[in-house]
């Protein structure tokens, strides 16, 4: 039972992707604000919060591995760090946070993003499909994904303002306990989730290997790396 935690602002078919292919049962956790769940409550955009959200996911379903993508992977690295013997296997896909808030870069970027939901509703959301395809790299082909991506982010406006200055851990060493089998997959041209984020994860966890993909948007841009990875991870 392998459980799947997406990142913020995650379409239905992106939540989906890192499920494709591995063995068993999956369960993929649709946050709140998210798909058709109900808008997060005030406060919600806490680490914290969201790893009880998950773990009590995980526990209904008996899951004992699961993936997690940027804020899904920080949700799970707090898990971790509280419950060391959780999950036996854990695959965290482009982490954007460890035991310190994002710095200047990232900040910026979601700064931008912010910015352009909360004029969204001046400008029917112009601004802020400018910023997605902004993210798309040249030549990749992603049908409906900047339109889709836009009308999800537009019910997150408090979560890109709040998250950048928060992180999943207070200390990373609160990892040195974990026993489980971690794959970190990073980065080493996208802005959200810098390359160095995703060393210091397989760093934190005694058991993690690491690989860095050439890319700003690995989701879009190494789909069969990312599940040849994953594939491997689970057997």
């Amino acid at each position: 039972m392998t459980l799947v935690v997406p990142g913020l602002g995650a379409t239905e078919g992106e939540a989906r992707i890192p499920a494709s292919g591995l063995p068993g049962t999956r369960v993929v956790v649709t946050l709140p604000g998210h798909g058709s769940a109900q808008d997060a409550p005030e406060g919600y955009w806490d680490y914290g919060t969201i790893a009880a959200d998950v773990r009590a996911v995980a526990d209904e379903v008996g899951a004992t591995r699961a993936v997690g993508v940027s804020l899904g992977a920080g949700a799970l690295t707090r898990i971790a760090a509280e419950e060391p013997d959780r999950f036996e296997r854990l695959a965290l896909l482009l982490p954007a946070a460890l035991d310190r808030p994002r710095g200047a870069t990232a900040t910026a970027a979601y700064a931008r993003l912010a910015e352009a939901v909360d004029r969204a509703g001046t400008d029917g959301g112009r601004r802020l499909r400018e910023v997605l395809a902004a993210e798309v790299p040249d030549g990749v082909s992603v049908g409906d994904h900047v339109e889709r991506r836009a009308e999800a982010l537009l019910r997150l406006g408090a979560a890109l303002r709040e998250l950048p200055g928060r992180a999943p851990l207070a200390d990373a060493a609160a990892l040195a306990g974990v026993d489980a089998e971690v794959l970190v997959v990073g980065a080493t041209e996208d802005p959200l989730h810098p390359a160095e984020v995703a060393e210091a994860v397989a760093g934190a966890f005694p058991r993690a290997g690491l690989e860095l993909l050439p890319s700003m948007a690995p989701m879009l841009t190494h789909r069969a790396r990312m599940r040849a990875l994953l594939t491997g991870w689970a057997e």
